[in-house]
């Protein structure tokens, strides 16, 4: 089984968890935020996950108050905002470090695997959006101003 599945993550409700239960599905993991400009994308990425999930494809989220403090809420907070603004049914995750000391081990993954420009790791904004295939292969990144529908053709691809 591929290292992703087993990277130690953290659910919405606090308890320990890992990837394994989406080992064999097409993902697009992105670090998201509640009260930044990219917000509306939740909109994009439910729809992609309403389009391609009865086919292997899910959206993970994880919460970020890294950039500008735009995800101040705990766990509950977040989870509200997300159902009641934008009906959000894909799994969201407890708020993870992506950068620094603190990056949470499936961020360090990710960045290794799909550096950004010119080499660098570094997660630069709020819904970084990150595409891994059905064998937890990191396929490619996505800058946050890439919207969700623009990746639809390479999430097919995958399917």
């Amino acid at each position: 089984m591929n290292e992703l599945y087993g990277l130690a993550v953290t659910a919405a409700d606090g308890s320990d968890t890992a990837l394994e239960p989406f080992a064999g599905k097409v993902l697009l993991i992105v670090n998201v935020a509640s009260k930044c400009g990219f917000t509306p994308q939740y909109a994009g990425l439910q729809a992609l996950h309403d389009r391609f999930g009865p086919q292997g494809f899910s959206v993970l989220g994880f919460p970020c108050n890294q950039f500008g403090a735009q995800e101040p809420g705990d766990s509950a907070e977040i989870a509200n905002f997300c159902s009641l603004t934008y009906d959000v049914s894909f799994p969201i995750f407890a708020k993870v470090e992506v950068n620094g000391e603190g990056a949470a081990p499936l961020y360090r993954h990710l960045k290794h695997e799909a550096p950004g420009l010119l080499g660098s790791e570094a997660i630069k904004w709020n819904f970084t959006k990150f595409l891994v295939d059905r064998s937890g292969k990191v396929v490619k990144r996505f800058a946050p101003q890439t919207r969700p529908e623009d990746i639809a053709r390479d999430i097919e691809g995958l399917l």
